[in-house]
C-alpha cells in the first residue's frame, strides 16, 4: 500500500477559470499589465488570450519602433508609454495607472503563458496570499538550460532565491521570473524603485519583509516566439547584486507595511487610487504619457 502519495495525484487541478468573489463577497477587478518594447511580432497572442481574464489590459510600451502599440490599441488595450528606463520603470507606470484590485504582470514575448493566469490570482481572491509569483523551478524552463548565459542567469537567480529563503524563513523557489500577481495596494505600499528587471527581486524582498504572504505555483517559461532578447546578464549583474544587497539586508520596510493591508484600509482609497482612476491621457505623477487609443492606429 502507498504511504505517501505523489503531490500531483493529491493536488486539485489548477483552475482554468477564474472565481472572482471573495471570501467576504466582494467581486474583485483584474488589471493585466505587460511591459513591452519592440515586441510587435509577439504580443498579439498574449494580448487575445490575456485579455478574457482582464478587467483591464494595459500595455506599457518602451517607446518601440516599430507596430507594438498599433497590434495593442487594436487589441483594445490602454497603451501607456514608460519613461525609457527599462522593465522596472515600465511595471511602476503600470502599478500607478491600473485600477484593478489585482495586478498580474506577464511579459511580451510569448514566454508566458495566459492561461496560467487564474492560477497565480485565484489564491489573492481566497485570501490565501498577497503575492503570487509563478515558479520557473516548479513548472520548468526553456531558456536556463542552453548556454553560459542562461547558466549564468540560473546560478544567480538560485543564489539570491537561497538567501532570501535563509535570511528571511521563507521557502521560494525562483524570485526573478516577471509572471506573478499582487495586490494593488500591496504593490503601491511596497514603493518600488528599480528601474531595470531587478524589480521582479526587489518586489519579492519587500514583500516578504514586509510581512505579506507570498507563495508560488508552477509556470512554465517558453522560448520567446520571435526576435532575441537585448537582455544580458553580463550587462547588469552589477545592478542586481547591488539590489539584492540593499533590500535584503539595509532596506527596511516602513512601519506602516508591516502588517498585510486589508480590503478596507485607507491606502486603498487615498490619492494614489483616485489618480489611478482619474480620466483623460493627462501624465500621473511619477509616471508615463497615455496614448490615446485614436493616435496609436
Amino acid at each position: 500500500m502507498t504511504d505517501i502519495l505523489p503531490n500531483w495525484y493529491t493536488q486539485p487541478a489548477r483552475p482554468t477559470v477564474i472565481t472572482r468573489q471573495t471570501p467576504d463577497g466582494r467581486e474583485v477587478r483584474i488589471s493585466v499589465i505587460v511591459p513591452c518594447r519592440n515586441e510587435g511580432r509577439n504580443i498579439r497572442p498574449v494580448l487575445e488570450w490575456a485579455a478574457p481574464y482582464a478587467d483591464e489590459l494595459l500595455v506599457v510600451d518602451g517607446h518601440s519602433s516599430d507596430d507594438t502599440r498599433t497590434i495593442a490599441a487594436e487589441l483594445g488595450a490602454t497603451v501607456l508609454l514608460d519613461n525609457g528606463k527599462g522593465k522596472g520603470d515600465a511595471l511602476r507606470v503600470g502599478i500607478a495607472h491600473a485600477s484593478g484590485d489585482i495586478l498580474l504582470f506577464i511579459d511580451a514575448d510569448g514566454s508566458h503563458d495566459p492561461r496560467d493566469i487564474p492560477a497565480l490570482v485565484q489564491p489573492i481572491i481566497d485570501d490565501d496570499a498577497d503575492h503570487v509569483s509563478g515558479s520557473r523551478m516548479l513548472g520548468g524552463s526553456d531558456e536556463l538550460h542552453a548556454t553560459i548565459n542562461q547558466f549564468i542567469r540560473l546560478f544567480g537567480s538560485q543564489v539570491i532565491t537561497l538567501s532570501i529563503n535563509y535570511t528571511q524563513g521563507v521557502r521560494l523557489t525562483d524570485s526573478q521570473n516577471g509572471f506573478r500577481a499582487i495586490r494593488a495596494e500591496v504593490a503601491r505600499s511596497l514603493a518600488l524603485e528599480s528601474e531595470i528587471p531587478t524589480i521582479e527581486q526587489e518586489m519579492v524582498i519587500k514583500t516578504v519583509r514586509s510581512g505579506y504572504r507570498i507563495c508560488e505555483v508552477a509556470t512554465h517559461e517558453y522560448v520567446r516566439s520571435n526576435g532575441e532578447s537585448n537582455f544580458r546578464v553580463l550587462d547588469v549583474w552589477f545592478q542586481f547584486v547591488k539590489s539584492w544587497l540593499y533590500y535584503l539586508f539595509i532596506w527596511r520596510p516602513p512601519t506602516r507595511s508591516a502588517a498585510r493591508v486589508t480590503s478596507d484600509s485607507p491606502e486603498q482609497s487615498g490619492s494614489a487610487a483616485k489618480e489611478t482612476n482619474s480620466p483623460g491621457s493627462r501624465k500621473l505623477p511619477g509616471s508615463g504619457e497615455q496614448i490615446p487609443k485614436a493616435s496609436s492606429r
